[in-house]
Parts: structure tokens; C-alpha cells; sequence
């Protein structure tokens, strides 16, 4: 009816020179329609659009006439050109065809991808895509040993050395390599260190609301790239094909990287019963297909060994509750847990080693035997050494930072000193300029520096390697958790004398303590460790010596044990 009302507008004149040439009228709007039905290729059966319709045309001298029903309107048929304009020409768009065409461009969509529209199309992957991916993230709170915690954004992407790279940024700590996250599961009294190239949002999948992310050091993470001997006792380590064939200390570590070689740790374990507190002591054997046990003896042979775990889907942790509450035969405990367990105790295989070197061989042999040449790169990659944070290459330095600058006095005029290592020097200048300038002040008799709180006897409590007031087990544990690797070191109060302090040093696997006691010599306060053999005026005097001397030590302090606060 819209062709309808076109007409009776043009019968308002009563010449034949004002008719509307309909004919004329309707092929300009199947042309210009065709168009259209061609871009679609809908190849519809449907009529078209003034086919078998019928149109009132005035005649002169007639007024015009008024519209009615259909069928009083004798108009004849517009005569078409061809039957295959029928088919193509003037034709309405199909509702199912239109829908067809709609399947087609979502099917053309990535489904994964949010449906957001790209304003520079040629910038995606793959070419041409009209979609925009999102980057999503995730809040992560981070804790340190102190309880205190930081609020940490994860892309989807970010890996566990890019999250620890960005809190020592934040930290302001010294960054080096030797920072780890740790997965804590504070129920199940259960820990793990992250490796490098695991994605942190990926982990907390798996990770029940009672579970949280610790940042602390680990210097022991890679040091069994160092001294391979000292993680692998030859009686542990042994040839899959060759029964007691010892593996070449020379190519210790190339057997376990290579995944074509066919490594075995063998040896006693005890295992802790299903859903009863008893332990049994079982013959080990850990291969690249997973953990077995025997059901005979030492018997390796194929039909008197039990699958106990994967690698694949399982993670070795550190039990951290003690013997008591599991009822261990020893304190040397570990655990397999599977990745898709969160808390069900069922499924955690609790084992516990006769001592902490064979624990740590079966723990790192885990870590190699699952993850293999990833756990070497890892260690050698450049990246972890010295590059910016991938995710965060431009930070926004912080007040502190701005506020704590290196500056030179000696001209007339201050500067700041922009190179590091001039800073360092004039760092290590100025220290050995106060403590010459307290020596003189002692030779004087100076009665503020003999005083229990005089700076030489205060100075060492702002160092991170002095913990104060922490008893015997709390050094233990922190020991423990960095990694026991030689040269691990903190100095403490002493329990038993007020005025003496400990000296807590990591040596073979085994914590030892020594005490640093008191005297006076000439009025002046001094510290030793051997007895008075060798004296200090302070504890920095002290650590300084033994970290390039042993001198009484079993090794020389190498590592301090840090507690950083975020």
C-alpha cells in the first residue's frame, strides 16, 4: 500500500501529464533492491514484491478514487521481463534466510573471545578479526613470615618469578634469585615452593580460601645445580635397566635433565596407612612414571610393584605440623599431593624419610623427574639475573625511593651521585670514616660508649640477618624453610645469658649454634666467637670477618637468613 498512497498523491492533478509512470517507478526499485538480495545470496522462492497485485491507476477527468478492499480495485497486472526476475528482483528479505545469515557470521566469531569490537582489526590475531580480547586479572594477597600481607594484581599470564621480581620491587629488597613464592596450606599443614614458570593464577585454582601465598627465600631452589653430590647419595641413585648400577657422579644431573635416560631413586620410606595412624615402612622406587613400592622386600620385579602416585598430576610438599599430630616415626616428613585434591586428607600420600638427606634426594628428585629441563632453565635463564619485570618494565618510583638519594658533600656545592658503584664506595667510606672515629672516641674515655646502650652494642639490630629475641626452634624453622644449604646463617639473643648472642649456621644439612659472648678489654666493650682468640667492637665487625674466614666455623657464613616485611 505504500506504491498505493505514491499514487493517489499523483492524481491530485487532472492532466494526463501529472500521471505516475508506475511501471517506471517499479523497476527503479527492484534495481535498486537487487543490490541487496545479490550481497546476502539468499536464492528464495518467494514472489515478488508487486506480483499478482493490483494497482489503481486514474484516469482524466475523474476525480480520484478512494481505496477500498483489494478486490474492488481493477487495476491490471505489471507485466515483468524475464521468469528469472521472478525469482530474484524485488524480492523481501526471508526471515530464515536472514537468520541463516546470521549463524554463518557468529560462526566466523571466535567463541572464546568477548564480543567486543575492534576499532583496529589488522593489530589481531588472526588477521582481520573484528573481536578485542580482554586481559583479566586477578587479586592476590601475598604474605610475609611477619602475617603481614600486600595485594598483588595477576594477569592470566604472569609466572611466579615475574609475581616475586614485582614484590621485591615493592619491598625494596636486594633481589638475588633467591626469592620463591610458597603455596601454604595452613589445615592441612602442608607447603611447596613455587617453581619459576608456573602461573600463579593457575595455582590458585587449585587452592582452598584457607590457603595463601607466602613470599620468603629459598636459596637451596637450584642449588642442587651446584653441588649436585650433596643432594644425591650414591647408594639412592641407581640405573632402571641395570639392577645396583651406580649412575657417574659426572652425569648425575644429565640423567635425570634427558628425558631419553631412565633415572631411579631407590630406598626405605615410611607410609602412612589409609585413614589409620600407623606408618609402614615400604622399599621405594621413584621413576619417571611415578612413585612404586614393593610388595615384597626390595623385589623390583614388575608384578611385585604398586603405583603410588603420578608425576604428572601431583605435587611434593613439606609437612610442617611435626611428628606429633601425624604420629611420624621420624621428623622428616613429606607429602604427594595430587592437583586437584583441596582438602579431602584421604587422598595425600604422607611419607616420612629416616633423615633430612634422604628426604631432600627424594624431594628433588621429584622436582627434576616431573619437570626436567624447565627446572635447568629456569636456573640458567637471563631473565632471572638481571631484567626488568616483564609486566611492569616502567614502575612508578615510590616516595622513599625519591627521598633516599646518594649525595657528596665534599665540594662546595652537594651533588647526587648517580653512579651505583660510586654510591657503594662512598657507602663503604663513610662507614670506615665512623668506625675510626669510634675508636679515637674510646681511646678518649668516652663514657657514652661504654654504656649498654651505646651504638657498638645496638648497631647490629638493623641488619637483616639479626633476629632478636626468637627461642632455639623459631631459628630451626626459619633455617629450615630457607633452605638448607651451607653457609645459611642469623644471629639472635642468647636464652640463657642475657648478655651474649647466638650464631645459628646451617652446615652439611644440619643446624648448628655457637655462642658469641662478651669482654672487656681496656674499657672497651668487644665480642668473640672463639674464646677471646679473635675480638670485634661490634656484630657487622664480626659477620664480615667469618663471611671471608671460616676460622673456627665448619664454613664461612655465606647466606643470611632474611625475614622481609611487605
Amino acid at each position: 500500500w505504500p506504491i498505493e498512497r505514491m499514487v493517489k498523491a499523483g492524481t491530485h492533478s487532472p492532466t494526463n501529464s501529472h500521471d505516475v509512470d508506475l511501471e517506471a517507478l517499479v523497476n527503479d526499485m527492484n534495481s535498486s533492491l537487487e543490490s541487496l538480495y545479490s550481497s546476502c545470496n539468499t536464492h528464495t522462492e518467494t514472489a515478488p514484491l508487486l506480483h499478482n497485485s493490483h494497482v489503481h491507476t486514474p484516469h482524466h477527468g475523474h476525480a480520484p478514487h478512494r481505496r477500498g478492499p483489494r478486490s474492488q480495485r481493477p487495476t491490471p497486472p505489471i507485466p515483468l521481463s524475464c521468469p528469472q526476475e521472478r525469482l530474484c528482483r524485488s524480492q523481501p528479505v526471508h526471515i530464515n534466510a536472514f537468520m541463516r545469515l546470521q549463524e554463518e557470521q557468529q560462526q566466523c566469531r571466535p567463541s572464546s573471545l568477548p564480543a567486543v569490537i575492534n576499532p583496529f582489526p589488522e593489530l589481531c590475531t588472526p588477521t582481520g578479526s573484528p573481536i578485542l580480547s580482554l586481559i583479566h586479572t586477578t587479586d592476590n594477597h601475598v604474605y610475609s613470615e611477619d602475617g603481614a600481607g600486600k595485594v598483588v594484581e595477576v594477569p592470566a599470564d604472569m609466572r611466579a618469578r615475574d609475581v616475586c621480581q614485582l614484590l621485591v620491587y615493592k619491598s625494596h629488597c636486594l633481589d638475588d634469585n633467591s626469592w620463591s613464592l610458597v603455596e601454604h596450606h595452613p589445615l592441612l599443614g602442608l607447603e611447596r615452593c613455587l617453581e619459576d614458570h608456573e602461573l600463579v593464577v593457575q595455582v590458585q585454582a587449585s587452592m582452598t580460601s584457607d590457603s595463601k601465598f607466602l613470599f620468603r627465600k629459598n636459596y637451596a631452589k637450584y642449588e642442587f645445580f651446584r653441588n649436585p653430590l650433596n643432594f644425591f647419595p650414591e647408594q639412592m641413585v641407581a640405573w632402571c635397566q641395570v639392577s645396583n648400577g651406580s649412575i657417574p657422579q659426572s652425569q648425575l644431573l644429565q640423567n635425570f635433565l634427558n628425558s631419553s635416560s631412565c633415572p631411579e631413586v631407590q630406598g626405605f620410606l615410611y607410609l602412612k596407612e589409609s585413614g589409620r595412624k600407623s606408618w609402614k615402612r615400604l622399599s621405594m622406587f621413584l621413576r619417571r612414571s611415578g612413585l612404586y613400592y614393593s610388595t615384597k622386600g626390595s623385589s623390583k620385579e614388575p608384578r611385585h610393584l604398586q603405583l603410588l602416585s603420578d608425576l604428572e598430576d601431583s605435587s611434593v610438599f613439606t609437612v610442617t605440623t611435626g611428628r606429633k599430630l601425624h604420629n611420624a616415626p621420624t621428623d622428616y616428613q613429606f607429602c604427594i599431593k595430587p592437583s586437584k585434591v583441596r582438602s579431602e586428607c584421604k587422598e595425600l600420600r604422607m611419607l616420612c624419610a629416616e633423615d633430612e638427606q634422604s628426604r631432600t634426594c627424594w624431594m628433588t628428585a621429584f622436582r627434576l623427574l616431573k619437570y626436567g629441563i624447565l627446572l635447568y632453565q629456569n636456573y640458567k635463564s637471563p631473565q632471572q639475573r638481571k631484567s626488568p619485570v616483564s609486566h611492569f618494565s616502567t614502575p612508578v618510583r615510590s616516595v622513599s625511593e625519591n627521598s633516599l638519594v646518594a649525595m657528596d658533600f665534599s665540594g662546595r656545592t652537594g651533588r647526587v651521585i648517580e653512579n651505583p658503584l660510586e654510591a657503594q664506595s662512598a657507602a663503604v667510606e663513610e662507614g670506615q670514616t665512623w668506625r675510626k672515629r669510634g675508636h679515637r672516641m674510646n681511646a678518649l674515655g668516652s663514657p657514652s660508649l661504654l654504656h649498654p646502650s651505646s651504638l657498638s652494642s645496638v648497631i647490629h639490630r638493623t641488619q637483616l640477618w639479626f633476629h632478636g629475641r626468637i627461642i632455639r626452634e623459631e631459628s630451626h624453622k626459619m633455617i629450615m624453610q630457607q633452605g638448607q644449604v651451607d653457609g645459611l646463617f642469623l644471629l639472635r639473643d642468647s636464652q640463657s645469658n642475657p648478655k651474649a648472642f647466638v650464631l645459628t649456621l646451617c652446615h652439611h644439612q644440619k643446624i648448628r649454634h655457637f655462642q658469641i659472648l662478651p669482654c672487656e678489654e681496656e674499657g672497651q666493650m668487644l665480642f668473640s666467637l672463639d674464646d677471646g682468640s679473635t675480638k670485634f667492637t661490634d656484630l657487622i665487625h664480626l659477620v664480615e670477618f667469618y663471611q671471608l674466614n671460616r676460622g673456627v666455623l665448619p664454613c664461612k657464613l655465606k647466606h643470611p637468613c632474611t625475614a622481609v616485611a611487605l
